[in-house]
């Protein structure tokens, strides 16, 4: 398992099941750049949700009437919406503080605060970085992929999840801003010290790309940022030859970034239908993609949300072999509403189905070949079988 200081669960994460840049949290950024021009508006009153037996107008009435008495009361807004969202029995339900939804936001525009590292945990329970950000914090303290990181501001980190180590390498428990300072405990080789550095305000890097000896281009999407598809059209314009579509881990993100993915490889056409409310709406692709080029798109059990839906489309419509494992199965919508505090309660309003009307949610994707360590040399062999465009 592995993460990155950008990519790390809400501190609700338990109670919402609701992670940083997935689906669940994109309807009000999709709505503000036009992918979901109507459910912003209140389009979901009145209608009942495909979501649960209330309707979703009501159930964020509810919500907010209770963080409301809460208010009135001296008490904890944010605990009573908490608790509203758990009677409601949504899985997928949250509430978010009003710094911890500007860090959404924000890490949906493609920023973040953080050191610029990456790390995963190995089979012995050590905590190994993978990656340093090019111009960050670790950058410049001179941390490097391969060293053990042992410990954050004095505490062991051997053996914790990795979400667990990256809430804390940015701070999260004490809404952490840019500038303040975290203490790491490094070692390389038998070398081992400390260094301290200050969070900053940080671009991502969520689209990368490398080219394997043969000519394949491996495109790698962490997760659907602001300007996400707009990379991946010009990495595949730039393709010799066959791409490998790297979504294992992408936890979701902007949905008109997903669809514009979809359009680097679609000459038009579905890409998913979705129901707010009981309302059908659909998404499509533009015209003009390359549907040429060899493709295979790579997925597991960390692969959600919008990362699926663009799975789907691509499966669906004969356009790429998904080669990997299963993926997460998380295929519901949710709408926003602020509370009287200004903090955040999200809510089902309705689930997405691919192109043939395959649901996601709870499901996932079963892909065409099943693969595990080994799925990216399959992926170039696959490739190989599929030949170059002519």
């Amino acid at each position: 398992m592995s993460g990155r200081d950008l990519f790390c669960q809400p501190r609700r994460f338990g109670r919402g099941a609701a992670l940083t840049l997935v689906f669940a949290g994109v309807l009000v950024a999709g709505a503000a750049t036009g992918s979901f021009p109507d459910t912003a508006q209140g389009g979901h009153s009145g209608r009942k949700a495909a979501s649960g037996p209330a309707r979703s107008a009501s159930r964020h009435e509810d919500v907010r009437e209770a963080a409301a008495r809460a208010m009135a009361d001296g008490k904890s807004p944010m605990e009573a919406a908490e608790r509203a969202v758990s009677r409601s029995g949504d899985r997928w339900g949250a509430v978010y503080s009003e710094d911890e939804y500007q860090e959404f936001q924000e890490a949906l525009d493609g920023q973040y605060t953080g050191v610029g590292l990456w790390a995963r945990r190995e089979a012995d329970g050590r905590i190994e970085v993978t990656r340093v950000q090019s111009g960050s914090p670790a950058a410049d303290a001179g941390i490097r992929a391969g060293d053990r990181l042992r410990s954050v501001d004095g505490g062991a980190v051997d053996g914790r999840p990795v979400t667990e180590v990256v809430s804390l390498l940015r701070g999260d428990a004490d809404d952490a801003r840019a500038g303040t300072a975290v203490t790491l405990g490094l070692q390389r080789g038998t070398r081992a010290w400390t260094e301290t550095l200050r969070r900053a305000r940080l671009s991502t890097d969520s689209v990368t790309t490398r080219k394997l000896p043969g000519g394949v281009t491996v495109i790698r999407i962490a997760a659907f940022t602001k300007g996400s598809g707009g990379a991946v059209r010009a990495a595949v314009r730039q393709a010799p030859a066959g791409v490998v579509l790297d979504l294992r881990g992408n936890s979701g993100g902007l949905v008109t970034e997903a669809v514009d993915t979809a359009s680097a490889f679609l000459d038009g056409g579905l890409v998913a239908t979705y129901d707010v409310d009981g309302a059908q709406r659909a998404l499509h692709a533009r015209t003009g993609g390359d549907t040429a080029r060899p493709l295979v798109a790579l997925v597991d059990g960390g692969t959600m949300s919008a990362a699926e839906m663009l799975t789907g489309a691509l499966q669906d419509r004969g356009r790429a072999v998904v080669i990997g494992s299963r993926t997460f199965g998380k295929g519901s919508i949710q709408m926003p509403t602020r509370l009287p505090d200004g903090s955040v309660a999200e809510l089902t309003v309705g689930h997405y189905r691919t192109p043939s009307g395959h649901a996601v949610d709870g499901r996932g994707i079963t892909p065409d070949l099943d693969a595990g360590p080994g799925a990216l040399r399959r992926a170039e062999t696959v490739l190989t079988g599929l030949g170059d465009p002519s």
